[in-house]
């Protein structure tokens, strides 16, 4: 392991609003201790918590922050060096109203309360095409997020992956969940909304490559039996090549 990497982990556990805790103490049935206290222990305030699952970098997570300092963000990603860079960011930015949680995206419920959280943003998540349970919209994870968000609760998924849009398309229609916003172009729609300003590092390599970027907002619903797509959907075959022929459209 890289000294700078070794740094960045040493940081990571001086943070004051990093959280951490291992997928295998929560699978012992363990809670993260800030379970259902977030804002009473963290935020000091009432603000509606909203949660970026997968941030990367948290690059989102800090753009949503500070767009919206009426709300309470945490990023969440198991990767610890690079969530790093928006630890530090929003620690150099004096922003209140950010967290980052490093642990198993898989075991989430265990880390916030019923209710406790108003909105899930999906950015960019792996498709997982060849493992349904492993997609972050499959059933079994809105199973998982329907433990800890509020009955009107709101889930945004932003992506590349025509195969994760139209499989989680499909997935909201099945089980009759309202949809605010659908587009399978986002910059060419016309959405109209400050978040459209945030673009990470890797959405502008995807809008670069030529390829659109799709948004779905949609509205899970609690106490129902959840049924889980059984459809044929066609690869992202760009996804199969290295990253340096990763586009959407012939450049030869």
């Amino acid at each position: 392991m890289g000294k700078n990497k070794l740094a960045k982990f040493a940081d990571m556990e001086q943070f004051q609003h990093v959280f951490q805790i291992s997928s295998h103490l929560l699978r012992e049935g363990n809670s993260l201790e800030m379970r259902g206290q977030w804002n009473e222990k963290f935020f000091g305030n009432n603000n509606p918590i909203v949660l970026e699952l997968g941030c990367g970098k948290g690059e989102y997570t800090v753009g949503l922050a500070q767009l919206f300092p009426e709300k309470n963000f945490v990023g969440v990603d198991i990767k610890g060096a690079r969530m790093w860079t928006g630890a530090k960011d929003s620690e150099v930015k004096g922003l209140k109203n950010v967290a980052f949680l490093r642990t198993d995206i898989e075991m989430i419920q265990h880390c916030f309360a019923a209710g406790e959280v108003a909105e899930i943003w999906l950015t960019f998540p792996d498709p997982q095409m060849k493992k349904t349970t492993k997609r972050l919209t499959a059933t079994n994870f809105i199973r998982s997020y329907l433990q800890f968000l509020q009955p009107d609760g709101i889930i945004h998924l932003k992506t590349d992956s025509n195969f994760m849009f139209t499989y989680t398309c499909e997935m909201v229609k099945l089980n009759h969940f309202p949809v605010n916003v659908s587009t399978n172009n986002l910059y060419a729609s016309d959405y109209v909304n400050p978040i459209l300003a945030i673009k990470t590092y890797y959405e502008q390599q995807w809008l670069g490559r030529g390829l659109s970027i799709k948004y779905i907002q949609f509205v899970p619903l609690h106490n129902t039996a959840l049924v889980e797509p059984d459809i044929e959907i066609e690869h992202d075959l760009y996804r199969s090549f290295g990253r340096s022929k990763r586009h959407g459209i012939d450049q030869e």
